[in-house]
């Protein structure tokens, strides 16, 4: 019997050693949740305030691509003009715009590309074409006026026959017209597309498309 009971004493001593390591150990646990909370709550902080910088950082950096834009097509406009004054915006302009939106439309390279391209028949008559592109299985053919209206589109739409009468050796080729101007109404744009033309106008990179985004032109 006093075995038995020296037997209890023991494991009532043992359970309460353990009773009391595991109260221990579960207020280290406790400090130690507590202490992992309150990095938690500062890192939140801390990533809470890296966002607002980044948003901050973000919107900064947006107004400066706008003003940075908006100056560029600003430079680009008084180079229009100045162009437009000297008789060379063809040249200054459209000419180095015409490979980077054929290949932006198009997906093609440009084959060749000219401007002022000319031909006179024996008879007298003659044709002179602001800029002609080949890429592809098209003839891009480019008409530029320093305004233009209705009824500037109208007339090219009668200068392509002349055009094919003239360049007989892209008979086999879809042709592409292209209108390019300074300044154009969006009611001018709105007709142009009516008819199957892409439109080119000022803008950051030289000239740019101002269709509507997914406008297919006409293949004449």
């Amino acid at each position: 019997m006093a075995a038995v009971e020296q037997r209890v004493e023991y494991l009532e001593a043992v359970l309460g050693q353990f009773i009391v390591q595991t109260n221990t150990a579960l207020a280290r646990m406790e400090r130690g949740l507590e202490s992992l909370q309150k990095e938690m709550r500062a890192f939140k902080d801390e990533m809470k305030v890296f966002k607002d910088e980044m948003k901050e950082f973000k919107d900064e950096m947006s107004g400066f691509k706008k003003e940075s834009e908006a100056q560029a097509r600003r430079m680009n406009e008084k180079w229009g003009e100045l162009a437009n004054k000297m008789g060379t915006f063809v040249e200054d302009l459209v000419y180095p715009s015409m490979a980077g939106i054929i290949r932006q439309k198009f997906s093609l390279e440009a084959e060749m590309l000219g401007i002022r391209i000319k031909k006179r028949f024996p008879g007298g008559a003659n044709y002179e074409a602001d800029a002609i592109a080949l890429a592809g299985e098209y003839v891009f053919l480019n008409s530029t006026r320093s305004s233009l209206d209705n009824r500037a589109v109208n007339d090219f739409i009668k200068e392509i026959p002349r055009f094919r009468q003239f360049f007989p050796e892209y008979a086999d080729r879809k042709l592409i017209g292209i209108l390019a101007s300074l300044y154009i109404d969006e009611s001018v744009v709105k007709y142009a597309e009516r008819k199957g033309f892409l439109v080119l106008g000022v803008g950051i990179e030289l000239m740019e498309i101002k269709n509507t985004p997914g406008f297919t032109p006409k293949e004449w």
